[in-house]
């Protein structure tokens, strides 16, 4: 019997993609979730905030109502049929009792046989406690007595981190490498409807919001660029080990690590359970 993760080729699988801000899980990992719909999944992006702080010189509602219609658009492109925004303030998100019953119910509503998140590791609170409100949930998803209100899962789902450059206490491991070089532009297109996000607040963070062009097809040329240098990909060594001479094509990458909390709970997930969940990826090397 293979393992209860393991899914048959063909099955349609439910992924849960949970970030911080309504801008999150679209950069890291949209081009993942385009790959999943291509193959006929389902597929929810779930904002924890309303990203109602995240602006230098707009907020509150307005700032909210701006990224709610942003997130649609690009969610739109991507071809994204769910997403949920989270009614907490940006940058007031805790690892509360309340959050943490909240995220189990949408896991359990979408029936997720794969959850992706934030790790707990990161400069940004939002960030580190959605993380930890997200491994939280892993086990608690299975509990009847738990939010008895809504029917539990039958298994924890798998659980994932997405990409982060932290090191402290320690740094991110690439268990699953995604080649997103075919739907990059598409991911481009998406972000491109971010334009508080991606042309006005992160710029002004970075002190380079002096660099943005003006045109439309000026900035998403800019922005095209930009995501270049930060998506490319970082993993050569440890994408030659997993896909050896096709690593040669893969230049953009999106990549996850295996959080422990899910699935057969403490065990780590086989290359060939990721390969269930993860059909659309290059072979393996044996």
């Amino acid at each position: 019997m293979g393992n209860i993760n393991e899914k048959k080729r063909g099955t349609v699988l439910n992924v849960l993609f949970i970030g911080a801000h309504p801008d999150d899980c679209e950069y890291y990992a949209g081009g993942t979730a385009r790959k999943f719909i291509e193959g006929g999944h389902r597929v929810k992006f779930v904002s924890a905030t309303n990203g109602d702080a995240g602006h230098m010189s707009l907020g509150g509602s307005d700032l909210t109502r701006i990224r709610r219609e942003e997130m649609r658009r690009a969610d739109d492109i991507l071809g994204i049929t769910g997403f949920e925004i989270l009614d907490i303030h940006d940058g007031e998100i805790m690892p509360t009792l309340g959050n943490r019953k909240q995220l189990i119910r949408i896991i359990r509503s979408w029936c997720a046989d794969l959850v992706v998140s934030h790790r707990p590791v990161d400069y940004h609170p939002d960030h580190r406690y959605t993380g930890m409100l997200v491994q939280d949930t892993a086990y608690q998803v299975i509990v009847p007595n738990i939010c008895p209100e809504t029917p539990p899962l039958v298994k924890s789902p798998v659980y994932l981190y997405m990409e982060d450059t932290f090191t402290v206490p320690h740094p991110f491991r690439p268990d699953v490498i995604v080649p997103v070089d075919d739907v990059f532009g598409l991911k481009v297109d998406a972000l491109h409807e971010m334009k508080s996000q991606f042309y006005e607040w992160l710029p002004w963070t970075y002190g380079t919001l002096g660099d943005i062009p003006e045109g439309d097809a000026e900035r998403r040329d800019y922005l095209e660029r930009e995501l270049r240098i930060r998506m490319k990909n970082n993993f050569m060594a440890e994408t030659r080990a997993l896909y050896g001479n096709l690593a040669d094509g893969i230049e953009m990458v999106e990549v996850f690590q295996v959080c422990e909390y899910g699935g057969e709970k403490g065990l780590r997930i086989t290359p060939g359970e990721l390969r269930s969940l993860f059909q659309f990826l290059p072979e393996f090397v044996a």
